[in-house]
């Protein structure tokens, strides 16, 4: 009975030694093997692979896809306006050289994050402090992570690191000053509001003037052709009366007697005090007067 549990023991020791020395590699990670802290082997394929069991060989997993560093807060900077900025920053990064990564790190992602942080606060100091705001912001933004991702990429290929890309994602003033920009930019603002307002002001009086005069044109040539039109209309009317009224003298005067009438007895409470035997009353008289004396009839 001892026996057999020896032997059932020195089985289940036998195959959690066998079971060590197996280990298996996703496609996603590479897997360094090492023994006291020497790397012996780095395995880039996925698959099952073998080494000594432990302590004689260990096994690390390094992730070989596309990682993303980024700050959690801003970091401030001074550009070459000597105005102090704040910059948020991210950088996409993997593992190319497993076997420097180790050496530079031994495997330790925090370290790895936190030297891969230094090297692009170093970048991006030395080149925000080359530039202005205006730069920075929009002016050489781009030129400017070009230049950041060329001198991060130069130092990360030392640790065994490849930089992907480095994007800005924030820059912006500090809180102390953000109040005296906002107030420079609303006074610009108000500036170019009061320019515009202004030539505005100027373009409607010189529209309201020019409408103006062409009013008073439109007026005195309409008020012109009016009286010319009438004149003429006048004239004709003349001119037709005398051809009219030259046919018979003694009815011309009749009927011009007849409308000084009808705009002298407007009204029956109308009272004129004249000569009976005036010229006026020449047609009130009898009809076989013949301009004689007679009083006029009413």
């Amino acid at each position: 009975m001892n026996r057999l549990v020896s032997y059932a023991i020195a089985a289940l020791i036998i195959l959690a030694a066998l079971f060590s020395t197996l280990f298996v590699v996703d496609q996603r990670q590479y897997a360094i093997v090492f023994a006291l802290g020497e790397v012996k082997k780095v395995i880039n394929e996925p698959g099952l692979h073998f080494k000594l069991p432990p302590p004689f060989q260990n096994v690390l997993f390094l992730d070989k896809r596309i990682l993303t560093l980024d700050t959690p807060e801003a970091d401030r900077f001074i550009t070459a306006e000597k105005k102090n900025i704040l910059v948020d920053a991210y950088v996409k990064w993997h593992i190319v050289d497993p076997r420097l990564y180790f050496i530079s790190f031994t495997g330790d992602e925090r370290r790895s994050q936190d030297r891969m942080s230094q090297i692009v606060k170093a970048a991006l100091n030395d080149e925000i402090t080359k530039r202005t705001v205006r730069e920075v912001i929009s002016g050489e933004r781009g030129k400017v992570m070009d230049a950041i991702r060329q001198k991060v990429a130069e130092e990360a290929k030392q640790i065994g690191v490849e930089i992907v890309d480095v994007r800005l994602k924030r820059v912006d003033y500090v809180e102390q000053i953000n109040n005296s920009v906002y107030d420079r930019m609303k006074a610009e603002r108000t500036r170019v509001a009061n320019e515009l307002r202004s030539t505005g002001a100027a373009e409607s009086e010189k529209i309201r003037a020019d409408a103006d005069r062409q009013r008073t044109v439109i007026l005195a040539e309409a008020y012109r052709d009016a009286e010319k039109i009438r004149g003429d209309g006048d004239a004709k009317a003349s001119q037709i009366y005398a051809q009219a009224f030259g046919q018979n003298t003694e009815f011309y005067k009749f009927y011009r007697s007849l409308e000084a009438y009808r705009a002298s007895f407007r009204s029956h409470n109308d009272l004129m005090v004249v000569d009976p035997n005036s010229e006026f009353f020449k047609y009130f008289k009898g009809a076989g007067s013949g301009g004689g004396s007679g009083a006029p009839r009413k």
